[in-house]
């Protein structure tokens, strides 16, 4: 019980930590793009990395 309580509230100080980035005027927290979309085989057709990748390769 003790080891749920200390995640619960690492991950309530962490989302506080975001809100407050974000009403500060920073951008919000996103994922990376062109991690493993940047792979050989492996398709992505949202965002733009792996042609940009795929010209230093």
């Amino acid at each position: 019980m003790e080891t749920f309580l200390f995640a619960f509230v690492t991950f309530l100080i962490a989302m506080a930590g975001m809100a407050a980035g974000v009403m500060a005027g920073r951008a919000p927290v996103k994922g990376s793009c062109g991690g493993a979309a940047c792979l050989k085989g492996i398709d992505c057709g949202v965002c733009k990395a792996r042609a940009v990748a795929e010209e230093y390769r």
